[in-house]
């Protein structure tokens, strides 16, 4: 395993990067770009997965970038139940829908897995020092 020194190099924020990506692809290629409410909706959504993943990082501590990890997890299971909607509207192919929800599967996964490393882990980052017995 390389050495994570930025978030860019974290395995979950990539993913939820490219999750994002995705979304835009849909909302210039589909229906769902012309359904504002909805579409604003999961941008945010998307866009918090990543987004709470690099704050987390930000943070310095373990503590809080698992509680950051699991925003992320959560924004990640909101934007699949989205994805229900948009299929049920007929917004998006049942194709389009099942490569977006294994997607999004994959990084609760990722996140999850990470969250369990984080529980275990004798690293707890500069604001936990004394937690570290330094």
């Amino acid at each position: 395993m390389s050495k994570v020194e930025k978030f860019e190099d974290l395995e979950v924020w990539v993913l939820a990067r490219e999750i994002c990506s995705d979304l835009e692809e849909l909302f210039e290629s589909t229906p769902l770009g012309k359904r504002y409410s909805l579409m604003n909706q999961m941008d945010r959504s998307s866009g918090s997965i990543m987004d709470n993943i690099a704050e987390g990082f930000g943070r310095g501590g373990n503590l809080e970038f698992r509680n950051f990890l699991s925003f992320s997890r959560g924004s990640c299971t909101e934007l699949k139940s989205q994805l229900y909607r948009a299929r049920d509207k007929n917004l998006i192919s049942e194709d389009e829908f099942q490569r977006l929800a294994s997607k999004c599967e994959r990084e609760i996964a990722k996140i999850t897995a990470f969250i369990a490393f984080l529980n275990r882990s004798n690293l707890k980052g500069s604001k936990f020092k004394k937690d570290q017995g330094q």
